[in-house]
């Protein structure tokens, strides 16, 4: 099998040149528009995940040998989430070379969250079957690249640090208002608001609810850990 131009772009984006490209052709065909003859990626969506987990817990005990498991899982977690995965997506261009059904290319799936999580998973999966775990390593390691190192910043969530911060001022928890919602039915703009009771509120949007929520919390709470002047 011999990939399009435009794969061969996205291997040199990726880092990763296939000695078995039906590997990677499988990879980023999505399952509505998957046949008997041309698989779909969602078995390959399952391994990557697996994969990806154990290159980064290896990376984390390696960065950190004294940190304690309550330490490292929220830094795991923060990593491998479908957030990150689909972040890393973005930047080379997963989506461009999606095979997507008609459907999913009417409602925006190659800007979808879970869509590009899920193809980037298996993406590492086709690596891995193609060249083994070092080269899967290896490519994981240098697209993740800088955000290993800012973990620590990454991995406190911030819905549970603001609530944290409002507990231990006898506080009740934040409360969460959907202030808007914008944009047509398969790419949605929500605008979430946040108020704690002193009165403090901050704004974000995004386009899911809880990654809005999130954002706001985010903005909240730096706002009030500011020190004053």
């Amino acid at each position: 099998m011999r990939l399009s131009a435009e794969l061969k772009a996205f291997e040199g984006r990726l880092g990763h040149h296939f000695a078995k490209p039906e590997l990677l052709m499988r990879a980023v065909t999505h399952a509505s528009i998957g046949t008997a003859t041309r698989p779909d990626n969602q078995r390959l969506e399952f391994l990557g995940d697996r994969v990806l987990g154990l290159v980064m817990a290896e990376a984390l005990l390696t960065a950190d040998t004294g940190a304690r498991e309550g330490q490292l899982a929220p830094r795991f977690n923060a990593l491998v989430r479908k957030e990150s995965c689909a972040a890393v997506a973005r930047e080379i261009g997963l989506g461009d070379v999606l095979k997507l059904g008609r459907s999913e290319m009417l409602t925006g799936g190659r800007r979808k969250e879970a869509l590009l999580g899920d193809a980037m998973e298996a993406v590492i999966a086709a690596a891995y079957l193609d060249a083994g775990f070092e080269a899967a390593r290896a490519m994981v390691l240098r697209l993740w690249g800088d955000r290993i190192a800012g973990v620590e910043t990454d991995a406190r969530d911030p819905k549970t640090a603001l609530q944290e911060w409002a507990q231990a001022r006898g506080m009740p928890p934040p409360s969460y208002i959907e202030a808007a919602r914008s944009g047509p039915d398969h790419q949605p703009l929500f605008t979430v608001a946040v108020q704690v009771e002193t009165g403090e509120t901050a704004e974000a949007q995004a386009g899911s609810k809880r990654i809005a929520e999130q954002q706001a919390a985010k903005a909240l709470l730096a706002r009030l850990e500011r020190p004053s002047t």
